[in-house]
Order: C-alpha cells, then sequence, then structure tokens
C-alpha cells in the first residue's frame, strides 16, 4: 500500500515541480522583477534601513523585526544544510550559482505577495494584533472564499502538520547518531518544550524567534566565515568552480548542466520559499506605516537566506572537496565536510545546529498553521486541537522513517504554490502601486504613511483607515 502511494505521489510531485511549478515561479519573478523594476537591486539599502525601524518596546504589538523572524524561522531550517548538500551531490557544484539566481528572481515575488498580505491583513480580536496571508487576500483581494479555504488547507497541512514531523525527525535522528539518545524520549521533550512555546501565544512565538534565528544564523555563518578564512586562497578556486559547472563548462560537470541547473532551483524554492505563500503569513502580523516596508523587508529575508545561510554550507563542502566521495549526501555530507575542517567533534556541534535550525522552523510552521486555522474557522476549540495534532505530529516525526511524508510534503506545498502564484499575479497591481506610492514619498523625503485611500480601485480592506490608525 505505502509503496502504491509513493509511486502516484512521485508522478504527481514530478509533473507539479518539474512541469508546471517551476516554470510558475521563475515566470512569476522575472515578471515581479520587471514590474517592480528590479525593486531587489536598487532599494537593497532600503531593506537594510527599513529592518532596524524598532517598535515602541511598550507596545504589545508584533514588530517588524518579529514578523520578520517568524518569517525566517520557517524558512532557515534543515533546507540549508541537509538541502543544499542534497544539491551539490545530484547537480554538482554547479547547482549552487542557479540557488543563487532564483533566490535573486524570487525576492520580488516575496515583496509582491508580503505586500499584500499586509494590505489585505485584518485586526485579531484575541490577540489585539494582526493576521493575514494569502488566504485572506484571496478572499478580500479576489472575493473568492473558496480559493481561501482550499489554500488555507494546503499550508495547514504542509506546514503546520507534515512539515513539523520532518523537522523534529531530523533532529532525533541527528542527536541519535551523535549523542546516541532516544530518538522517543527525545521525541516527549520537543513536545512539552514546544507545548509551552505554542500556548503562550503568537507573541511568544514572535519573542523565541527573535532570538533563535540571531543566535543560530551567526553561529553557523560564523563557522563557515571561519572556514572561508581559512581557506582564503581556495575562495578564486571555488567560486570559478561554481559559475563553470553551472554552464558545463568544467570539464567534470560538462554534462550535468540539467541537473545543476534542476536541483539549484528546486532546493532554492524549498529554502527561500519564494513565491510559495508561506511568509505572508507572518508579514502580516507586523505593525508598520505603510505594507511596502514588509514587503521589503521579505524580500531581503529571501536574499539572506540562500545567499547567506545556503551559500555557507555550500562553502563549507566546496572548499573541502567532500562532495568528491561517493556515498555522502544530505546531512552526511556537510558532517563530513566538516570534519575535515574541524575535527571529529564537528559532527556533534552539527546536530546542535541542526536542532538549532529546525526547532525555530517548528515555530514558524505552527504559526502559518494556525493563522490559517482561524480563517477557516474562529472557533477556539479548533486551534486547540490544532495544536494537539501538531504535538502529535512532532512526537510521531520523531520516531518514524519520513520518506512518504517528505515527499507529501512537496507535494501540499506545490499545490500551495500554484494556488498562491495564481492570486498575486492577479493581484499584483496594488502591490506595485503600493511600492510607487511609497518610493514617491520617499523621495519627498518623507516617512511613508498609508492608508487605504492610497491606491485607485482598493476595496474590502479592513485596516489602513487613516495615517493616525496602528497598522
Amino acid at each position: 500500500m505505502e509503496q502504491t502511494l509513493q509511486y502516484y505521489i512521485d508522478i504527481l510531485n514530478d509533473f507539479i515541480w518539474s512541469k508546471l511549478l517551476i516554470i510558475m515561479l521563475i515566470g512569476g519573478g522575472l515578471y515581479f522583477t520587471f514590474r517592480t523594476k528590479f525593486m531587489q537591486f536598487r532599494l537593497f539599502n532600503e531593506m537594510i534601513r527599513v529592518i532596524r525601524e524598532s517598535k515602541d518596546r511598550g507596545s504589545d504589538s508584533i514588530s517588524s523585526f518579529q514578523a520578520f523572524a517568524i518569517s525566517m524561522a520557517a524558512r532557515v531550517g534543515t533546507g540549508n544544510i541537509t538541502g543544499v548538500a542534497l544539491a551539490i551531490s545530484l547537480g554538482g557544484p554547479g547547482a549552487v550559482f542557479w540557488m543563487w539566481v532564483i533566490a535573486i528572481i524570487g525576492s520580488a515575488s516575496s515583496f509582491i505577495e508580503s505586500t499584500l498580505a499586509q494590505i489585505y491583513k485584518v485586526r485579531d480580536h484575541k490577540t489585539g494584533g494582526f493576521r493575514g496571508g494569502p488566504a485572506y487576500y484571496m478572499e478580500l483581494g479576489l472575493k473568492k472564499r473558496w480559493m481561501g479555504a482550499l489554500f488555507a488547507v494546503l499550508i495547514t497541512l504542509s506546514f503546520g502538520l507534515v512539515f513539523n514531523a520532518v523537522q523534529s525527525n531530523t533532529i532525533s535522528v541527528a542527536f541519535e547518531n551523535s549523542f546516541g539518545i532516544d530518538r522517543f524520549t527525545l521525541g516527549i521533550i520537543m513536545a512539552l518544550v514546544f507545548a509551552v512555546i505554542i500556548f503562550g501565544g503568537v507573541k511568544r512565538i514572535a519573542k523565541w524567534s527573535e532570538w533563535i534565528v540571531i543566535v543560530l544564523a551567526v553561529i553557523y555563518v560564523g563557522t563557515a566565515l571561519f572556514i572561508v578564512v581559512a581557506n582564503i586562497t581556495k575562495l578564486p578556486e571555488v567560486l570559478s568552480l561554481i559559475v563553470k559547472s553551472a554552464f558545463g563548462l568544467e570539464q567534470a560537470f560538462g554534462g550535468a548542466v540539467g541537473a545543476a541547473l534542476m536541483n539549484g532551483i528546486k532546493r532554492g524554492l524549498f529554502s527561500n520559499e519564494a513565491g510559495m505563500g508561506s511568509a505572508p503569513n507572518a508579514a502580516a502580523t507586523a505593525t508598520t506605516s505603510h505594507p511596502a516596508k514588509q514587503g521589503l523587508i521579505q524580500s531581503l529575508g529571501v536574499l539572506m537566506d540562500t545567499l547567506v545561510i545556503c551559500t555557507s554550507t555550500a562553502f563549507i563542502i566546496l572548499f573541502t572537496g567532500a562532495y568528491k566521495q561517493t556515498g555522502l549526501d544530505g546531512i552526511e555530507l556537510t558532517q563530513a565536510a566538516l570534519g575535515m575542517q574541524l575535527g571529529s567533534w564537528a559532527s556533534d556541534f552539527l546536530a546542535i545546529m541542526i536542532f538549532l535550525f529546525a526547532f525555530s522552523t517548528l515555530l514558524g510552521n505552527y504559526y502559518y498553521g494556525e493563522t490559517n486555522i482561524e480563517f477557516l474557522n474562529s472557533k477556539r476549540i479548533w486551534v486547540w486541537l490544532y495544536r494537539g495534532c501538531v504535538l502529535g505530529m512532532v512526537l510521531f516525526g520523531s520516531v518514524t522513517s519520513v520518506q512518504l511524508v517528505w515527499n507529501m510534503a512537496d507535494l501540499f506545498m506545490g499545490m500551495m504554490a500554484i494556488v498562491n502564484l495564481i492570486a498575486i499575479t492577479l493581484l499584483s497591481k496594488f502591490a506595485i502601486a503600493a511600492l510607487k506610492d511609497y518610493t514617491k514619498q520617499k523621495k519627498a523625503g518623507l516617512d511613508p504613511v498609508f492608508t487605504k485611500n492610497s491606491i485607485e480601485g482598493l476595496h474590502n480592506v479592513e485596516c489602513w483607515d487613516d495615517s493616525t490608525d496602528k497598522n
């Protein structure tokens, strides 16, 4: 039965990812890049400036940085370590180049979806903050409740349940291999700690995400930087290898251009999630003066995820030449590369890093499910039932094999992305208009402020009543 199910899931995944979704993601990314006049380049400095804006510490609202941290908590995970290693082992060093390309293109898609999430966000009267995302802009912007409900179901199943099982499995396997800790025992511990966080509400999620993401990113990138400095004379050679392999100019990988392209794009998309419709759920929670600010911040998140963190893993692997060894892929390849650079203790170090990355992803994934559960039904009993299912999947994932679960997650994520890309393409004119309004005010020397009257033809917007409203 499982083999039969696996067979049909593989067929569907091959069609969705290889023949449909990648074309939609690349095409959409290029379209949004041109429509926004290459905002990922011309507004990069503005992205850095906006993320440094701090909220009033006396307020209970979610700051732009905390919303950014929630989305990064979901983006930054095992895909940055395992996914990059798989891309290199299957597609060669050239896959890294195509990961860079898709991140740059995808950052424009991320701007569109996150800006739309801000425009169409709604007030969460239970918490006093905001909630929103693709389900909300599909219902309010496109006036298609059914489409929003479909997306809400897909993202809840994909991120809230299945992907959290994948993350807990990664943690438990890594700790069992490094420290001999029983996977079931670790699963119970993770579930208990996770329960304390999620029953504390989204503000506690934001607080944990803010610090966990900072700590794990600094430590991991710092380790990679140390390895780069220690091997600085090899940097030109490695960069040349990446570029030449991407176009088949490197003799050893001359026939692997297609593999490099496909694996680079797939693993890049899996890691940064640009256009998938996940990050907008976190973007909508932020209190900000203009929707474009959160769009810019989330675009920066895509670039940081791939160009900084994924590249860190790639350099660790390529400097050592571990990718040339047969029989190594995924987390084993990264562990071997770290071991060659830092010594045998590196495997234990990576297990701890995997815990930090994956646990932070649990936080972001959980919130995406909760906000969409509330979209489907506002009765609190459904949120509590969802929380119980999440904890059950964390425990389940820690003790089981997840090959089938991973493939099912890819399937749900692919369907989720298709629905979202259709929606943001149809609504993109409002996000582009918001960007024009933002840049116009910046040129006038103002701190941009948005109201629902700033864009002609904008309807069904709950927030943004006037410039004094706390948005």
